[in-house]
């Protein structure tokens, strides 16, 4: 009996492993014939797209609507007149003059995996034919958080539309002051704001553009400051998060607060601008605006 039990024991081994082979065959295969990156899945739908189809609709879902965060570089190109980009101050970078642990490899890591120098780029370039300074900021680098370099280009950039009497345009997407810069950090509020309200007294445009996420010590300065308010559907903007808010004053938030949405309800925001809209916007913006349109 004991013989027979050992048989029957190695035939239904034999069985299992026969069934379980071609089963992680199939599956290894149907893994290695998939190229990676040929399919996006769409954080918010959960559906899959071919990654070719969601970059051409503008790196927005083409199902649900969903805007995906793009890098500067991205953006730049969207918007910009062909070949009309011209980027200032492009070799500003941080010194770690705090001595944060560790954040002088996380900085040089960055630039290696980015290839910026910093979370913002800035330039001068044309939309729709008109003569703009631009800042658009990367939530790759330390989540767009706002260092001295980033308040150095920022501010440099308003002060060079400031003396070439041009309008002023900056996409903002931070998670807030960088805290490996502590108190450096925080002086790039005043710094920025001071810039701008010299722009604003020149009698110069500056138009705020905001994208998921743009929050602390960012939407506390500069990226509330524009003469036109702007920003991408669904865009979380505020300067706390709405949980550290729940929990501070111990009631529910609406629906869709700190979103887009609702800010424009309340009045913060002048317009929500889809993605694919984006440079008709603000090319006829400046065309509105523009200093011979006014002559």
């Amino acid at each position: 009996m004991e013989e027979l039990f050992k048989e029957r024991r190695e035939k239904l081994n034999i069985i299992k492993n026969l069934l379980r082979k071609p089963k992680e065959e199939k599956k290894t295969a149907n893994t290695s014939s998939v190229p990676e990156g040929l399919y996006t899945k769409c954080p918010e739908c959960e559906q899959g797209y071919l990654s070719e189809d969601v970059q051409k609709n503008f790196y927005v879902c083409p199902g649900c609507g969903h805007h995906f965060k793009i890098t500067a570089a991205d953006r730049i190109q969207m918007l910009v007149d062909k070949d009309s980009f011209r980027e200032i101050t492009p070799r500003l970078r941080t010194q770690n003059v705090l001595g944060f642990p560790n954040y002088t490899q996380k900085l040089s890591h960055l630039e290696k995996t980015t290839g910026l120098n910093d979370a913002v780029v800035t330039g001068v370039a044309k939309v729709g034919g008109c003569r703009v300074v631009l800042g658009v900021m990367d939530s790759r680098f330390l989540m767009g958080s706002m260092g001295s370099v980033v308040g150095e280009k920022i501010t440099r950039a308003i002060e060079y539309a400031t003396k070439r009497r041009l309008p002023l345009l900056i996409f903002s997407a931070s998670g807030g002051a960088r805290m490996q810069e502590g108190i450096i950090s925080l002086m790039q509020m005043s710094k920025t704001s001071n810039a701008l309200a010299k722009h604003n007294a020149a009698g110069l445009l500056y138009i705020s553009y905001l994208t998921h996420p743009t929050t602390g010590g960012v939407t506390a300065s500069f990226a509330s400051l524009g003469d036109i308010m702007l920003a991408e559907p669904r865009a979380l903007v505020g300067f706390a998060g709405p949980r550290v808010i729940e929990q501070t004053i111990k009631q529910k938030l609406p629906e869709g607060f700190q979103r887009s949405e609702f800010l424009q309800q309340q009045g913060f925001l002048d317009q929500v601008v889809e993605r694919k809209k984006m440079r008709a916007t603000i090319a006829l913006l400046l065309k509105l605006h523009a200093r011979e349109a006014a002559l």
